[in-house]
């Protein structure tokens, strides 16, 4: 599994985390190339070749027309959302914005729609969060873990005054990881690098069995004499039952958070399609990007019997769902509502049986496992070629999958 390792020893802030991409290996050319999709101004990003503190490290400077008006979270969304971007660094970028915006809302105690973005609202803010989730997509990232966090020391002037580090909304975003603080003086991680990791990150903590592939370094702005102010990004493959231990990369006894994530549920009631209809909407539902699909026996006016067809997709995916309700069913309205969905963040083991190695995807709640099943496919395959009933198939791998569970 493609894994990005963020070692935050200086923190993190937006450019930090593009710098260290290029240093990975993101082509700058492409990177701005996808940005100019986006419906913004003019701008442009200059990444250079710095030294920090004997590192030699990327740093990427963001060139723009200064703005004086701050933006709330439906206008960034907007933003995003209208470009034609990829689905998901669409998705991806949307989500790190509204964990910000919920911080936020939740410090000032207002709606997360009233709130401005000072620090995080400007040109800089978008094409640094953007930008990040455009490089894991060139990378082909599907892991993202983190370091415990250097937060820095002292005091910081933000548009609500002079506030101890690191200042409210920081905090919120960092609740549940691990953090630290050391002599060394001023912001190391920012709104936007800790929005990013916040959002991103699957796990927490030291750096586990993990093969290197690569090592890039995202240089800070600020320059310390005999501290290397950077981001180290390591990136590589991860296989966590590689030893036969229960640890993988950032679990273990290090708290993983539980992703939690804003989708959208479209809903209609229908009482005049055939079940062959019924199950094609599902079949174009999950190819339109659909993440769940089901359908509710209801009763309807005039004492109909019908069928209530519920879709969970992402914001980017309400377009095409609801087109496909429009053209392939009856319906003459939709009801569309926002959710907030969490999901334990899950890691695949394997185990060796008798029938050779199973895949076992495991859950994590609070750095335990507290659930372990099986790959459906693999013991069906099995099944097949072995001729053993698949329930007996099914008892052996799940009493060996126990043994996860149990930590053995």
């Amino acid at each position: 599994m493609k894994t990005l390792y963020f070692d935050c020893f200086a923190g993190a802030s937006g450019n930090m985390i593009l710098g260290g991409l290029v240093a990975l290996g993101v082509d700058p050319e492409r990177l701005t190339g996808e940005l100019r999709k986006l419906n913004i101004s003019e701008f442009d990003i200059e990444f250079s070749e710095v030294d920090r503190a004997g590192i030699s490290s990327v740093h990427a400077d963001t060139v723009y027309d200064e703005e004086t008006s701050h933006r709330h979270f439906s206008e960034v969304q907007e933003i995003i959302d209208s470009s034609s971007l990829e689905n998901g660094v669409k998705g991806r970028a949307i989500s790190i914005f509204r964990n910000l915006a919920e911080a936020e809302a939740k410090i000032h105690g207002v709606d997360i729609e009233t709130v401005h973005f000072h620090e995080v609202g400007a040109m800089d803010a978008i094409l640094d969060v953007v930008g990040a989730c455009v490089g894991f997509e060139i990378l082909g990232i599907e892991k993202f873990v983190s370091s415990k966090i250097h937060l820095g020391s002292g005091f910081v002037e933000i548009a609500h005054g002079k506030y101890p580090i690191p200042p409210p909304a920081v905090a919120e975003l960092l609740s549940g990881m691990p953090v630290y603080s050391t002599e060394i003086e001023g912001e190391l991680i920012t709104p936007t690098g800790a929005a990013i990791i916040s959002t991103v990150c699957e796990g927490f903590g030291e750096l586990g069995d993990f093969e290197i592939e690569k090592v890039g370094y995202g240089a800070g702005t600020r320059e310390y004499e005999k501290f290397p102010n950077a981001l180290r990004l390591m990136m590589g493959e991860v296989e966590p039952q590689r030893r036969g231990d229960t640890e993988g990369l950032g679990s273990g006894d290090k708290k993983q958070k539980i992703k939690t994530e804003s989708l959208l549920l479209i809903e209609t009631n229908l009482d005049d399609v055939s079940g062959e209809i019924l199950g094609f909407v599902l079949e174009r539902a999950f190819e339109a990007g659909a993440l769940d699909c089901w359908f509710t026996p209801i009763q309807m006016k005039k004492s109909r019997p019908g069928t209530m067809v519920s879709v969970l997709c992402s914001v980017e995916d309400k377009g095409p769902i609801s087109e496909l309700l429009y053209k392939e069913t009856s319906t003459l309205g939709i009801r569309v509502t926002e959710i907030e969905r969490e999901c334990l963040p899950r890691e695949i083991r394997k185990i060796k049986t008798e029938f050779g190695e199973i895949d076992i995807k495991v859950a994590i709640y609070n750095g335990q496992i507290v659930n372990a099943k099986p790959e459906y496919e693999q013991i069906r395959r099995i099944a097949l070629e072995s001729k053993i009933a698949l329930k007996r198939i099914e008892e052996i791998v799940l009493r060996e999958s126990r043994k996860i569970e149990r930590g053995k």
